[in-house]
């Protein structure tokens, strides 16, 4: 019986040590002020709207990393690619609304643009729309972490 506050504290900071949400297990994070994970992003940034990206920003991007990397994808159609960017420099802390200028290689869309294209999914339909962020070492991965975000055109 003695042993067990020691068994519950050992649990306790195995638990702690657990992603939460949308943090890596290195406790990375993208998040927007703009919408939460997992709720419906605003029309500003869509097709139906301004089109224009939202703000993001990253935490716990871990030490040794060289670099990150963004993708913006939509799983319900086929992994479309909304948003790419490469060689972002780890010390970034996130991604300012309608950016201009980004210290990144900006890769084209599968819109066959350069930058963001906003969420628009087929009238009716609800999409999923997965920020993905990456943390590199060379090609190392270190961490990974998403925001999920929908939206219903």
């Amino acid at each position: 019986m003695r042993n067990r506050p020691l068994l519950l504290l050992f649990s306790l900071s195995l638990a702690a040590c657990a992603p939460a949400g949308n943090e890596s297990a290195h406790g990375m994070s993208i998040s927007s002020p703009a919408f939460a994970d997992g709720a419906a992003i605003p029309v500003k940034y869509t097709c139906d709207g301004e089109n224009i990206n939202p703000p993001l920003a990253f935490h716990g991007v871990p030490k040794g990393a060289m670099t990150l990397s963004l993708r913006v994808i939509d799983p319900d159609a086929r992994n479309f690619t909304h948003w790419s960017l490469d060689d972002m420099p780890p010390y970034s802390a996130g991604i300012e609304e309608n950016v201009k200028k980004l210290v990144a290689s900006v890769e084209k869309n599968d819109f066959g643009a350069m930058g963001y294209g906003g969420p628009c999914p087929p009238h009716g339909k609800t999409h999923h729309y997965v920020f993905n962020l990456v943390a590199k070492r060379g090609q190392q991965i270190l961490a990974k972490a998403t925001l999920t975000g929908t939206f219903t055109h």
